[in-house]
């Protein structure tokens, strides 16, 4: 398997804090089955702005570290980009990074307020011959509330990575009815740790898998979290299923609106 979203590279952004946690990371990676690693570090302009070059000698030497002990695990060099109206420039100018220096560039949005310009930029990057993949869909808030936005990015030629923790609810409830939504409906292609520190996702992996293989079974498991993850490093094209459109149930619509876990209160309602 192929960990497509994390934060390994220490003090880089707000994921490993020192050498010592990454290698602890890597090494909860390696035990749960993963056998590479794409290093996305955050691309925040004004916030998080390590460029390609610094962020490759780190990962380098991570790389023969690792080596050295005999941790076969694969480093590959990316970015998580918050869109931004310079991405291409970002990009061209060697700062933020394609995944693996290839036409596939992860992108992440605000959490909580839907950018105006973002199909004029998901149109940039496609007519500059990138390929964006938006990082975890279902953990933004105008897009559990409105999943038909997430339908239409993908009808435009936009990729989907989920997190392996959102379908465990550790985004909440209303990321994990979405996450599981997108499942069903075959527009997640990826899938990423997206992990910060040790002891916190990498454990939780063997059970996430259970749950998604329920969903889509045992193939297309293969498929987003091996295949198309490989495919995507050696700059190559996926298959792409079709996608449905998502359709939320009353109960659901109501937990996304609300909040409120009806499963669980009405749990707790047979108890008495």
């Amino acid at each position: 398997m192929i960990d497509f979203h994390s934060h390994i590279l220490p003090n880089i952004d707000d994921g490993s804090q020192s050498i010592e946690e990454t290698f602890n990371l890597i090494k909860e990676a390696e035990k749960v089955g993963f056998d590479s690693i794409i290093s996305t570090s955050h691309y925040l302009e004004g916030y998080y702005e390590t460029d390609a070059p610094e962020r490759e000698v780190w990962l380098n030497a991570i790389y023969e570290n690792l080596k050295s002990k005999n941790i076969k695990i694969k480093l590959y060099l990316g970015n998580e980009i918050y869109l931004s109206e310079n991405i291409i420039k970002l990009l061209e100018e060697g700062r933020a990074s394609t995944i693996n220096n290839t036409s596939y560039v992860l992108f992440e949005l605000p959490m909580n307020i839907e950018p105006l310009n973002l199909y004029n930029l998901v149109y940039e990057m496609i007519q500059n011959k990138l390929v964006p993949i938006l990082a975890h869909p279902e953990r933004y808030s105008y897009m559990q509330k409105e999943p038909e936005l997430i339908y239409d990015l993908v009808k435009k030629g936009v990729l989907l990575q989920g997190n392996y923790g959102s379908i465990l609810g550790k985004y909440g409830l209303k990321a994990q009815i979405i996450i599981k939504k997108l499942l069903e409906n075959n527009m997640i292609n990826f899938l990423g740790s997206d992990v910060h520190r040790e002891n916190s996702i990498y454990p939780l992996i063997p059970k996430s898998l259970k749950l998604i293989e329920e969903i889509v079974g045992k193939e297309k498991l293969e498929k987003i979290t091996t295949v198309n993850p490989n495919l995507v490093l050696q700059n190559k094209r996926i298959d792409v299923d079709e996608p449905n459109k998502i359709k939320l149930t009353l109960k659901e619509k109501l937990t996304i609106a609300s909040g409120f876990d009806f499963d669980k209160f009405m749990s707790k309602i047979k108890k008495h």
